[in-house]
């Protein structure tokens, strides 16, 4: 029960910091491409990790990542006013890189198979 529980929050999370990311935080380092893929908090809710999906360059992926965690304080005090806990977690913004591994096991899965068909 107790880990259904933490799965709603994660969900509840999820939705209410992306919101606030893109109405929100105004910071000129955050654009409009930045998806919040998944929340990971804590037993305890005092923590969260904040995945999130960027389209760019790796520079560009290190500043608008550096701008999101300067502004957790800002988007943890907003997301607070749409979600009723008892302790909202402190933010911790990580860079989700699971879709780009993706594509790149995609375009080896393709390339071995090119190979095999001209083989045979």
């Amino acid at each position: 029960m107790k880990g259904n529980r933490l799965q709603r929050i994660n969900s509840l999370l999820k939705e209410v910091i992306f919101d606030v990311i893109h109405k929100e935080v105004k910071h000129p380092q955050v654009d409009k491409f930045v998806t919040v893929t998944r929340v990971e908090t804590s037993a305890d809710l005092h923590h969260a990790k904040v995945f999130i999906s960027l389209i760019g360059t790796s520079a560009e992926k290190a500043r608008i990542l550096e701008a999101l965690q300067s502004a957790a304080g800002f988007i943890a005090v907003h997301s607070a006013k749409q979600v009723k806990l008892r302790y909202f977690p402190s933010l911790l913004f990580k860079l989700d890189e699971s879709a780009e591994q993706h594509m790149r096991i995609e375009g080896i899965l393709a390339d071995i198979e090119k190979e095999r068909l001209s083989r045979s």
